[in-house]
Order: C-alpha cells, then structure tokens, then sequence
C-alpha cells in the first residue's frame, strides 16, 4: 500500500522546483537540525544559504528582491520540511512577516528590508503574544509613545518564533492607550545595536527543540517615526487581519504534510518491523489503522489543495482558512498519534522522527490562533 501524494496545483516548473527544495531540505537542512535540537536553534549561515540558493520569499516579487512566484512556491519547501519533521528554520513566519511588508509597508521599507529576508541577511520575527495576552490582541500591554521624531517602546513579548536570531521584528503594540483595535500599531524594529531591545532565555518547549523561541524585551526602544509599518497609526489590527488566511493556509498546509510524511515513515517502519515471525504490517489491526488514516489524509489533501488554489487567485476568506487550520492541526494530533502506536516502545523514543513528529504536532493547534478561536472565527461567519 502507497499513497500518491500528487497537488492539483502543480506543474512541471513546480514539480523540478520541489526536487530541488527536496534536495536541498534533506542534504543542508536536515543536516543542520541535529545540532540544532541540542542548541536550540540552527545558524544564520544557514539562513543566508538558504537565501542565496532562492528558497527565501519565494512569492515576493522580483522588484523586491524575491523570487516573483505565487503561494505555490512557498507550499512547496513549506510541505518539504515538514514532511521531514524539519523545525528548526521556521521560513513560514518569517515569509508571513515578508507579507506584512508587501501588503502594508510603505514603498521605501518594502525596499529596505524585503530584499534582505529574501537573502537571508535578516530573519524575521513578529511579536504579538505577552505574558498576559495571547489571543486578545485587544488586551496588549506593549506601548509605543510617540516622542520628537520617534517613538520609544516598552513592554514584553512571548513565544516569539525566530525570536534569538530575528534581524527585523514587527512588534504589535499599542499607540494610543484609549482606545481598543484603533490604538493598536505595528512598528519595526531592527535588533541589531538596539538600546534597549533584549532577548531573554530560550524557551523549553514540548517539541519544536531545534526552532529558536524566545522572550523579547523592549526598556525604551526608540525607533524613528519611519518605523510605523504604513506610516499611519492606528492600523495594526486591520494589517493583522488582512493577513490572518496567509498565516493559516500555512499552518494547515503543513500539517497535512507532517502527516503525509509520518505516514509514510511509518509505512517504512511497519513492513519491516517483525513481531511473532511476521511484518507488522501483515496484521489486520496495522492495515486497518493504516487505511484509516490514508482515508483522512487523501481527503485533508484535497480540501487544502483548493485552499492553496484560492490563495493563489486571491480568493482565499478568513473563515475558509480558519477551517482548513482547525481541521489539519486537530487532524494531525490524532492521526501521529494512531500512527505512533504502530512503533511500540520505539515511537516514544526520540531517535524516531514520529516520536519528534508527535511532539511537534501539538502547537499546531495553538499558535496562528487556537482551535477554540477558530470555531468562534467560523461561526461568525455562518
């Protein structure tokens, strides 16, 4: 038994691009992540290579120093990694922080720092989550006083992906105190030299041990008035709105292929394994379960296949986008899950991609949004 794991919305540019991605993920990346599980985080050459051999900002276009793709570009080493159980680069934020800039940037920070995250010269990161407010964004702590030609921030944030290595940090934060969505501004902040801007500890985390999270701290960080993302305050919300389904799309899309990749791994694993003189894979109980879970993951393929098609022609709404990351993230915990017990004592062994997959699966369901959020996401939308 095999699945063809074939995308309606690829071609033959994209299948040679994704040999290529296949390649360098499993010769570079995979690589590199050994060391980062103990570490924490991988190294920003890695960063820069990957940014040179053009795998960064993959849909930003050229004008702008990306590769001038479309969504499918990014799915494709999005779903490579993943498939791979490969954390330890997270290029789905910092390609979501590209679009912050694409969509809401002014013209002269599209060209000031798009050209440097294609190259990998700077990782970036965006901080909305604090100690006290992770979904309400309404609830923020973070302030950004407007003071002369500038604005100085204080405040704190948490969960940070690309938090130790980030270059550019788009930091959530309110401008002005009295009012609630409308007093909400992203500024940017390049980290390098910044008086006041510190990064706490490595978090430890669950899973995700080779991707860096962090705490970051801003003591009167001042940045120039040309640092408001935009330039108009008071449009922080509406630019985290508007970029809610890129997000989403993206977890979703590598969710389902974390489980086509386990999936297969497992496949591997259980027509070798032999228990009481016979393949795993020869009793009913393993090929059942099997079939189970090849069932959820053909049908998962489809439904985000179609999601990547309407990103693509731009159609793409938030609630459409919150139920593909519902259903992959809650997807993907139970199908690793049944597919985990199919190693016996071995899967919770770490040495094991499912047992690191597994791990790495439940945050799924609560960063970009919890599972909760997203049933209130939808509902408004019936």
């Amino acid at each position: 038994m095999a699945l063809q794991f074939e995308r309606s919305w690829s071609n033959d540019d994209l299948s040679q691009y994704r040999d290529a991605a296949a390649r360098f993920a499993q010769a570079e990346i995979a690589a590199a992540e050994i060391a980062a599980r103990g570490t924490g985080h991988v190294e920003r050459d890695l960063w820069r290579k990957t940014g040179e051999l053009g795998f960064l900002c993959t849909d930003i276009p050229e004008a702008y120093g990306g590769a001038g793709g479309d969504f499918r570009h990014e799915a494709v080493l999005l779903e490579e990694l993943a498939r791979r159980g490969l954390t330890g680069m997270c290029t789905g934020v910092h390609s979501i922080v590209a679009h912050y800039f694409l969509n809401h940037g002014t013209e002269e920070q599209k060209r000031r720092y798009l050209p440097r995250m294609a190259s990998g010269e700077w990782v970036g990161a965006i901080a909305m989550s604090e100690p006290q407010a992770g979904s309400d964004l309404q609830a923020l702590r973070t302030r950004a006083e407007r003071r002369g030609d500038g604005y100085v921030i204080n405040g704190a944030k948490t969960f940070i992906s690309n938090g130790l290595l980030a270059g550019v940090v788009l930091v959530v934060c309110k401008t002005d105190p009295a009012q609630a969505a409308r007093g909400t501004s992203i500024l940017i902040v390049e980290t390098q030299d910044c008086a006041g801007f510190r990064v706490g500890p490595l978090l430890d985390k669950i899973g995700l041990k080779s991707q860096d999270t962090a705490e970051l701290f801003f003591d009167d960080v001042q940045v120039p008035a040309d640092a408001l993302l935009g330039g108009v305050e008071g449009q922080g919300f509406y630019q985290l709105m508007g970029d809610l389904p890129y997000e989403r799309l993206v977890i979703a899309l590598m969710s389902v292929a974390a489980m086509e990749g386990a999936f297969q791994h497992a496949l591997d694993y259980v027509r070798e394994r032999r228990v009481f003189g016979k393949p795993v894979a020869d009793y009913q109980n393993t090929r059942f379960k099997l079939a189970e879970v090849a069932t959820q993951i053909t049908v998962g393929r489809a439904f985000i296949d179609r999601c990547i098609e309407q990103m693509v022609a731009g159609r793409l709404d938030t609630a459409t986008a919150s139920m593909a990351k519902l259903w992959a993230t809650e997807t993907q915990g139970r199908v690793i899950d049944e597919l985990l017990q199919l190693y016996g004592g071995y899967g919770y062994m770490n040495e094991y991609l499912i047992a690191r997959m597994y791990a790495d699966a439940r945050v799924q369901r609560i960063f970009g949004g919890t599972s909760e959020i997203m049933k209130e996401v939808i509902a408004r939308a019936l």
